[in-house]
């Protein structure tokens, strides 16, 4: 008995036998007695255990009791995995309350524990697309402000890269500061001038004619060239760029790189994916960001439910 209670405290607890089996919880104790039951009479596994009766058999009670839980576990884990395994408990919660179902953070932030529903954080080396200063720079405008009122009035951007087996791909977005709303993305496999001049095109095709928002850069080459600069003027923007080797000055859009990267990219085996397999999955990423990612600074609204709710016209 002596051997076999050893054996099942590493097997079934998973607890060093050496452990001083004193220590134990109640409840582990009762998963050992449980294991052995069958081979020594309860009593005295009882008394070797230093367990009584009745809070053994409370015990048992408890651990074949149904899990009050059981469903919470199941939407908890079903939202988890919908939303590219990106909600922390916070989230998590929000989405419950729009369900209808009321129960703590504290509670779901337990359960997601109990189900390994970690959300995913790694960092890797920016993509820089500085080549000197190739035309005068222009003036830092926004000051790390990125807060705005009204739509289009505040534009951001930047260029990031995506490297998998296939080769590499690059995206290009304007992001509006009332939201974090992507206005329009290209996505190529050259970081060239056609990547940002598309882009900032298709952007502006989407203002209306009182709408002369600043379009905010860090000093990238796709900023300074001539051919950018004279669509961003012939539209009527006002052009601000970040100082130079400054990534804070253009956080936000840091920001959201860093979100999609951590969300729908790290931790993900992308070897088996063609480039154009990857650019779909790219896409479908930021589609679900406009319309379905909800964000606590806009009170658990993705960006298109916000702009709803506030009566902006998408």
């Amino acid at each position: 008995m002596e051997i076999d209670i050893l054996r099942e405290t590493l097997n079934v607890i998973k607890k060093d036998p050496g452990v001083n089996q004193a220590a134990l919880k109640n409840c582990e104790k009762t998963v050992i007695i449980d294991a052995l039951k069958n081979s020594y009479s309860l009593s005295k596994l009882c008394k070797r255990m230093n367990i009584s009766r009745s809070s053994y058999y409370y015990q048992e009670s408890l651990i074949h009791a149904e899990d009050k839980y059981n469903q919470l576990r199941d939407r908890i884990t079903e939202l988890f995995h919908k939303n590219y395994d990106a909600y922390g408990y916070r989230k998590i919660h929000m989405l419950l309350k729009r369900d209808g179902i009321t129960v703590s953070e504290k509670v779901i932030r337990r359960l997601m524990k109990q189900c390994d529903l970690v959300v995913k954080r790694t960092r890797r080396r920016k993509y820089n697309s500085y080549k000197g200063e190739i035309s005068p720079a222009a003036p830092n405008l926004l000051k790390r402000n990125f807060h705005s009122d009204k739509p289009n009035e505040k534009w951001i951007t930047d260029i990031t890269e995506f490297s998998i087996k296939a080769g590499k791909v690059y995206l290009s977005p304007v992001i509006d500061c009332l939201d974090g709303m992507p206005v329009s993305w290209t996505i190529g496999t050259s970081p060239n001038a056609e990547l940002a001049n598309d882009m900032i095109k298709e952007a502006i095709s989407t203002l209306k004619p009182n709408e002369k928002p600043i379009i905010h850069s860090d000093r990238g080459c796709h900023y300074r060239w001539p051919e950018w600069i004279q669509i961003v003027t012939d539209a009527g923007l006002t052009r601000s760029m970040s100082k130079k080797g400054c990534s804070p000055d253009n956080s936000a859009c840091e920001g959201f790189f860093g979100h999609l990267k951590n969300e729908m990219f790290y931790g993900y085996n992308w070897d088996d994916y063609s480039i154009s397999e990857f650019i779909k999955e790219l896409n479908d990423y930021i589609n679900w960001y406009c319309t379905s990612r909800i964000k606590s600074t806009l009170g658990g609204f993705s960006p298109l439910e916000y702009r709803r709710r506030i009566g902006v016209g998408v």
